[in-house]
């Protein structure tokens, strides 16, 4: 997959795409971030740290969200896109499922767009992307949790996504999904979703896990959002062995460090290496 100009190999590489919320009310960062000084530290931050994509959003999507205008997101997303693209050499996507707010943002320098409502809220989200050739996540969502619905009907409910975007124009080799953890689903759905990510695979496109300081590690591990590190790196390193490839995370450094060790015992295990 081409992202920015840059090759990247989903197939036998792995890549962590940084969280930059430039939002008041995030659930995890709560504002920090909202100024494009502060942006930018924590651009440069993450990039040091070993973030390949940086994923800006203007709109909080915690549970309990209020929306905002599409006006207002822009406020908060386009200067920062500007300056972040002007000083670093980093592929930046834009977590928006608002068609007129992804427009702005490939203008100013968005390399591709992560929806979160899998181009099932606006449709016209899926002509934006296909129209700038660009790739596209598509996260599996509901407006509610729905009792019983486990695996087999979120992968049914992803592949409702993927045709949506290819009947669109959007080219296969820009599609990616994601199985939406935290998104209209409960903690064992969450959980399901987390045990059978394998079962993604089957869709035939690269996978995408944001499970970073949410919910279902706070509830499972009984921890504030602010000490839910190392569960974040539990679920990265389970994601890389059920096949997940681009790891949407807060704490950049730790969960890079954890990736490259992961990898490094695969390959270990690969050349039949048996020395200690």
């Amino acid at each position: 997959m081409i992202i920015a100009g840059k090759q990247f190999d989903l197939e036998k590489n792995s890549y962590i795409m940084g969280i930059l919320n430039v939002t008041p009310d995030s659930f995890s960062d709560g504002g920090a971030y909202r100024s494009v000084d502060a942006a930018l530290r924590q651009a440069e931050r993450m990039i040091r740290e070993g973030a390949s994509i940086l994923d800006i959003g203007g709109e909080s999507t915690r549970p309990g969200y209020e929306p905002v205008s599409a006006g207002e997101e822009l406020e908060r997303v386009i200067p920062v896109i500007e300056a972040i693209a002007r000083r670093f050499d980093v592929a930046l996507s834009l977590d928006t499922y608002k068609p007129e707010v992804a427009e702005e943002g490939l203008r100013a320098g968005v390399h591709m767009l992560n929806d979160i409502w899998g181009l099932k809220r606006e449709k016209k989200m899926a002509e934006v992307a296909a129209a700038a050739r660009v790739p596209i996540c598509l996260t599996h969502n509901r407006s509610r949790v729905e009792e019983g619905a486990g695996m087999d009907r979120l992968c049914r409910e992803l592949a409702e996504s993927v045709s949506i975007a290819l009947r669109a124009g959007i080219r296969q080799e820009n599609i990616i999904v994601d199985p939406g953890i935290g998104f209209g689903k409960n903690t064992e759905q969450n959980l399901e979703a987390m045990k059978h990510l394998g079962q993604m695979k089957r869709l035939g496109y690269p996978v995408l896990l944001a499970a970073s300081r949410k919910s279902v590690i706070g509830q499972a591990l009984d921890l504030p959002v602010d000490q839910r590190e190392e569960g974040t790196i539990a679920t990265t390193v389970y994601g890389y062995l059920a096949g997940a490839r681009i790891f949407r995370v807060h704490d950049v450094g730790a969960n890079a460090r954890a990736l490259r060790m992961v990898e490094a015992i695969e390959r270990a295990q690969e050349n039949g290496s048996d020395t200690d």
